[in-house]
């Protein structure tokens, strides 16, 4: 080996030379050269990143951003339903179904999962009946949602992407089937911020039993920076894991601790100043520190009055752990923060493969809450300016599914057709949108994907979604990627 040249060669022993001296004089060379040029892309992605969201000691930040337009909603809810609910048993009635029950449907549907190869049709075990002034038919199982019909924007004709749980499900949440983008949440905080610097933009309230079917690739920031992911709240006790010490110091100590980790802190930032993951970090400690009280506050729900708990369900076993998030999400816009994304409840709860008509009669029974939710915002104020957006990942198929074919008291997954309802916003109460075939297999008209209702969201938080864009492979891709996506605002959804 040749001893490398330095100032005194006569005092240098090549013998010496350890592996890490080696690395470090040589191979490092090399490796500066890729990562001074990622820190250069890092760099131009920050400069470019300020046209949508500026950026302050190095980094982006959550304050508020102001739109492109006039906004109609500056809060949004997401209510997640996991499973797929069934079309065609809830929201969209198909007399063809009824007529032809047990005919063999002459559509090939694919048989995605065993028990319905026989392809036959499966007529809706409810009755429907028309709500409201907009003539709304709900089936008897969803006949709740009478009082708020004419509140509700309906979408009968969303096409999906993917007929498994997982792609459909980071479709709802991204605008597309394949990880690795920005969540719905994540593009609005980026492009908006929060209008409360105490709490986060993002807050995520999922059942305390667990997350729902890949649920946590529904809250993630994709290629944004860090900042703009989802923050978990516990709907219960402290709402942050390891906000508040374990341990009780003296009187100042814990401000002299945070005062030095602010300093460290600001040191290591300026070494590594298009680090957005350290820069995440940094904000996030920032914010625990101002969240300690405000969170608290937010989830407390002691002051809520008897009346409105009820509302919410919160006397019902069935409904009071969906009924404590739509309440929490309620006060959570109320307090200034932007995205509220609730799950309602672990696994995939609308999933009925089987047991068709009992299973929708427990996931119908226990969904209530939302309808309180619409009340509530309504109530105070609240709806007008909250966007609340309620769907599965898919649809269900019109032929019956059941265990091993033997049954016909289930229905498969539909990325061909879903229903789905928004509110509040400027979305227009009463509306039925689009139109899904005779038995509700596919959407026949005014059919809407989920970067087309993306695009609409946009536009009411006041967003051109084409202008909302993040520097990624050499190019400025935006919220929605038209280019890839074809993403259109639907007008007729809006006011």
């Amino acid at each position: 080996m040749t001893a490398c040249s330095c100032s005194n060669d006569s005092q240098y022993d090549a013998r010496l030379l350890t592996r890490r001296d080696m690395l470090s004089q040589t191979g490092m060379g090399f490796g500066m050269l890729g990562l001074s040029y990622l820190l250069e892309q890092e760099a131009n992605a920050f400069e470019a990143g300020t046209k949508a969201a500026p950026r302050v000691a190095g980094g982006f930040d959550l304050t508020p951003k102001a739109p492109h337009i006039a906004p109609k909603a500056k809060a949004f809810i997401q209510l997640v339903q996991t499973g797929g609910p069934s079309h065609m048993d809830l929201f969209d009635p198909k007399p063809v179904l009824t007529q032809r029950d047990g005919e063999v449907y002459e559509v090939d549907v694919p048989d995605f999962q065993k028990g319905s190869a026989a392809n036959k049709l499966l007529a809706s075990p409810f009755k429907f009946q028309r709500y409201g002034h907009c003539g709304m038919d709900l089936s008897e199982v969803a006949s709740y949602y009478e009082d708020v019909v004419d509140d509700l924007c309906w979408i009968r004709s969303m096409v999906g992407v993917h007929n498994n749980h997982t792609e459909s499900i980071v479709n709802l949440a991204t605008g597309r089937m394949f990880t690795g983008r920005p969540s719905l949440g994540a593009w609005l905080s980026y492009a908006l911020g929060t209008e409360n610097d105490s709490l986060p933009a993002y807050v995520v309230l999922r059942d305390p039993a667990g997350y729902a079917t890949s649920g946590m690739l529904m809250v993630q920031p994709g290629f944004l920076p860090a900042i703009y992911g989802g923050t978990e709240f516990q709907s219960s006790g402290m709402p942050v894991q390891n906000l508040q010490s374990a341990v009780e110091f003296p009187d100042g100590v814990q401000k002299q601790r945070l005062d030095l980790i602010a300093k460290l802190n600001e040191a290591h930032r300026e070494r590594y100043p298009a680090d957005s993951k350290l820069e995440a970090r940094i904000r996030n400690y920032e914010l625990a520190a101002r969240m300690q009280s405000a969170a608290a506050e937010a989830i407390d729900i002691s002051t809520e009055s008897e009346a409105t708990k009820k509302l919410y369900g919160l006397d019902k076993p069935h409904t009071a752990s969906y009924g404590r998030r739509c309440l929490l999400a309620r006060r959570l816009v109320e307090a200034g923060v932007r995205f509220v994304q609730v799950f309602v409840g672990k696994g995939q709860p609308w999933d009925q493969h089987g047991s068709l008509k009992s299973g929708l009669q427990t996931m119908c029974a226990g969904d209530t809450p939302s309808v309180g939710l619409i009340k509530d915002l309504k109530d105070r104020g609240l709806l007008d300016s909250t966007i609340v957006f309620w769907a599965g990942e898919f649809g269900r198929q019109p032929v019956a599914q059941g265990d091993g074919g033997n049954g016909r008291d289930g229905r498969d997954h539909n990325k061909e057709c879903n229903s789905v309802w928004l509110a509040g916003g400027g979305f227009k109460g009463g509306l039925i949108y689009g139109e899904s075939d005779d038995v509700g297999y596919a959407a026949a008209v005014d059919r809407i994907t989920m970067p087309d209702l993306f695009a609409t969201i946009a536009k009411q938080m006041g967003l051109n979604h084409e202008r909302v864009t993040y520097p990624r492979f050499g190019r400025q891709e935006s919220m929605t990627d038209p280019p890839v996506t074809g993403a259109k605002v639907h007008e007729k959804l809006v006011g």
